[in-house]
């Protein structure tokens, strides 16, 4: 068995310029195939590690996953606002723990601008129930003091090079409508949090309060005509949030979610609906499983053809082997043993195709993963090969011996005179 691995190996480095071409559509099937699958697992940990800890999602009435995308992620925008008089009620139900608002809608150069209480940095979760911790500065208080304070981010602060101190602009809306900004009340940075690989690095956090302050003197979406209100002015308004956007909910027992979710939902103040996260993502993967399902069965077919091209370039080369494979018999070879030379050069190419693109996988990972969270804010990791990898590349060597004994088959089949007096 040795001395036919290392003939295996010869006659294969002896056409290794051929063969070469094989093995690297064999690295760059891999190299989809665990690319696409290390994609599709991190971006579901992403989204299941964006918010942990928080056991329901209230909001104004909607689909589930659009409650939870913009609550959330930030995608999208709401149907309507809920009054905070309606979470003030559901936050005297004896099951709720704490209740934290958000108010989203405005933003700052492309970043969304949330809203929300102090609470939210003590209380909000995400992973393993982890903590949001401060890479410098401090959280705001939601003082009056502190009105115009802000914490964003970390990849705000490393996209837009914002340090402590910086004041800052917010949009109105989208801010891509000229004049939309709130040019007279800048915020100034007391806060950068560390990252996290959740939308929280993208977000830009200011208090309930400021957003009233901002807002004072706008209506319908634009400044009021001859109306302004100064900063200072401001503080001294009643800056009491009316409205939110949603609000996350913790109860003192887990047991408790269901029924607390039945009284929102059939809440007699205001149509509102709550969510709990991890049904909410369940639907979300199923809406787009048809997709990662799709992308995997192109990536199937690369491998198919890589693996076809096996087969093409042995049984080419064979025409050109058959003095090769006649003196092997003539040296005593069996037909089993030249079967088996085949064979075992398929495997050697297929099992160096399926390295190289595990290593370019690892490479990709290293040197696009950075540019694609600043872009997607996908967070990529390399780890130990899932389950699912494992049985992807297990799939694939399988796949390779399979189409090896293709042409071990046909060099099985060939006669002693054949090879030693070949058709011309």
């Amino acid at each position: 068995m040795t001395g036919i691995s290392a003939l295996a190996w010869r006659s294969a480095w002896n056409r290794r310029s051929t063969l070469s071409l094989v093995v690297f559509s064999i690295a760059l099937s891999t190299l989809l195939l665990l690319g696409l699958e290390r994609i599709r697992t991190d971006v579901r940990e992403n989204f299941t590690e964006s918010v942990s800890g928080t056991d329901l999602i209230v909001g104004a009435r909607t689909g589930s996953i659009q409650l939870l995308l913009y609550a959330v992620f930030h995608i999208g925008s709401a149907t309507n606002n809920i009054r905070m008089d309606s979470l003030r009620a559901i936050a005297g139900y004896p099951a709720v723990d704490w209740i934290v608002p958000l108010s989203l809608g405005d933003s700052h150069r492309g970043f969304p601008v949330m809203a929300t209480s102090a609470d939210y940095f003590t209380r909000f979760r995400y992973g393993n129930h982890r903590h949001l911790e401060l890479a410098r500065g401090r959280f705001f208080d939601g003082s009056l003091s502190g009105l115009y304070d802000t914490v964003i981010g970390q990849e705000v602060a490393e996209k837009l090079h914002y340090r402590l101190g910086d004041r800052i602009v917010l949009s109105h809306g989208s801010g891509s409508i000229p004049g939309a900004e709130h040019a007279d009340k800048p915020f100034e940075v007391v806060g950068i949090l560390g990252r996290t690989g959740t939308p929280v690095d993208r977000t830009v956090h200011i208090s309930l309060e400021a957003m009233e302050a901002i807002h004072l003197d706008w209506t319908a979406g634009v400044p009021m005509p001859g109306h302004h209100i100064s900063p200072e002015e401001a503080r001294n308004a009643d800056l009491t949030p009316k409205l939110v956007t949603a609000a996350l909910v913790g109860l003192k027992t887990r047991a408790a979610v269901f029924s607390v979710q039945r009284a929102v939902d059939n809440y007699a103040g205001e149509p509102l609906m709550a969510i709990l996260p991890g049904v909410a993502l369940d639907e979300l993967w199923r809406i787009v499983g048809a997709g990662e399902r799709a992308m995997l069965a192109m990536s199937a077919i690369v491998a198919v053809v890589s693996l076809a091209g096996l087969i093409s370039v042995v049984l080419a080369g064979l025409n050109e082997r058959r003095r090769e494979l006649a003196v092997l018999r003539s040296a005593g070879a069996s037909p089993r043993q030249v079967m088996l030379l085949l064979s075992i050069e398929g495997l050697m190419i297929t099992s160096l195709g399926i390295c190289l693109g595990t290593l370019a996988t690892f490479v990709a990972i290293l040197v696009l993963g950075p540019w694609l969270q600043s872009l997607l804010g996908i967070a990529l990791t390399w780890s130990a090969p899932t389950p699912s990898e494992c049985l992807l590349l297990l799939a694939i060597l399988v796949s390779g011996m399979a189409a090896s004994l293709v042409p071990g088959w046909r060099a099985y089949r060939m006669s002693l005179a054949d090879g030693l007096s070949p058709r011309l």
